[in-house]
């Protein structure tokens, strides 16, 4: 037989897996409530539509240098102007092809093979199925209640005493559980990793998204950092594949030598649409709203139908339910839900392969119809 990579091994993330079956079943029956991926039901906002028409009938459409065309980067700098008084170098600016394009930019640029990176559990799956491709040693710490899922300077001196780290991933707000790291928890990490020298990776793609106060950013605290977005959620812009980082400067040349290799450059049209988005907000903040009623539907109406231990939801648009008294196998009670309501939800195993098994995600990004809807299936589910 030919010899298939090691690197090729790796966990598939299981909410594709779900999605593909939902997909499936609403081929052939029509009925699937899509509350499994955080894909938000609204779309791109009115203005970028109208902007990548402009750009159809006025541009090529050739490449673009490879971090991006130079309206878009002076675009993300205002936003990052405005939004939180930080000032942002254009020339530390990338766009990249969805956030994943910077997480492989980013865990390429900064860390060799055997390098050890430390992320929550329940995390996103993809942060250590995409160090294991490269070789590098995801380090799990084991995140709970008592902490809201997020990281801990207790929890790092841990994993660095058993081996240096060299570095941190942090989601705030998290996927899957909606928690937000406040300001004073937020630069206690920062620091930590500072004086050791840890490279801090701060995931800030559901920046916007939040139910309270807003959730820090890391470039305006660590000049190291490596800061990702996405406008995927709060533009609502999943499927046009379009991300940023902010890159240490040290980081800048490798960054871009590396997406002139794998990617080229970043969808060109996409470039051009997400200048508009900026100039979006009133749109995208509906959309909020309509996220908030969502969220107060779920937290009034689960605990009724059996789900009433859930992660504090901070920010992002989802729940993280522990269903331990409902099951001991997210996959097959996921699974089964879908088979038997109809309804798609995401199994825990996902975010935490240890501890997973108890607890599943539920998006709320779909309309209100939709999670009311959702309710009323599972009402008759449970009952």
């Amino acid at each position: 037989m030919l010899k298939v990579a090691h690197r090729g091994r790796i966990p598939p993330f299981i909410v594709m897996d779900v999605m593909r079956a939902a997909n499936e079943r609403e081929s052939s029956r029509g009925d699937v409530i899509h509350l499994e991926v955080g894909q938000p039901s609204t779309g791109a906002p009115r203005g970028v539509v109208e902007a990548a028409r402009r750009a159809l009938g006025s541009h090529t459409l050739g490449y673009t240098d490879s971090l991006g065309i130079p309206a878009l980067r002076d675009a993300i700098a205002a936003h990052y102007r405005d939004w939180y008084g930080v000032e942002v170098p254009v020339g530390r600016i990338a766009v990249t092809t969805g956030s994943s394009g910077g997480f492989v930019l980013s865990f390429l640029s900064a860390f060799d093979p055997g390098d050890r990176v430390a992320t929550v559990a329940p995390g996103y799956p993809c942060y250590r199925n995409i160090l294991g491709a490269f070789g590098i040693e995801p380090v799990i710490l084991e995140g709970s209640p008592a902490d809201r899922y997020q990281p801990t300077p207790a929890l790092l001196d841990a994993a660095h005493g058993e081996a240096p780290l060299d570095g941190l991933i942090v989601a705030s707000p998290s996927n899957p559980t909606g928690t937000v790291l406040g300001a004073e928890a937020f630069r206690a990490i920062s620091d930590w990793c500072a004086a050791r020298q840890v490279r801090f990776v701060s995931d800030e793609i559901y920046h916007g998204i939040t139910y309270g106060e807003p959730a820090p950013t890391a470039a305006g605290i660590d000049p190291d950092a490596i800061v990702i977005n996405s406008f995927s959620k709060y533009f609502s812009m999943t499927g046009w594949r379009l991300g940023w980082t902010i890159i240490p400067q040290d980081l800048v040349r490798a960054v871009e030598c590396l997406a002139q290799n794998l990617f080229i450059s970043p969808p060109t049209l996409s470039q051009h649409a997400a200048v508009a988005a900026f100039d979006c907000h009133d749109e995208c903040e509906a959309n909020l709203e309509v996220y908030r009623r969502n969220r107060a539907l779920l937290l009034d109406g689960l605990p009724a139908v059996g789900f009433d231990r859930l992660a504090p939801a901070d920010g992002a648009f989802y729940l993280y339910a522990d269903i331990a008294g409902l099951t001991d196998d997210s996959r097959e009670f996921c699974a089964r839900m879908l088979n038997e309501t109809g309804i798609a939800t995401t199994p825990g195993v996902d975010f935490d392969p240890a501890r997973g098994h108890a607890q599943m995600r539920i998006s709320y990004c779909a309309s209100t119809a939709a999670i009311e809807t959702a309710l009323e299936r599972l009402a008759r589910w449970r009952n």
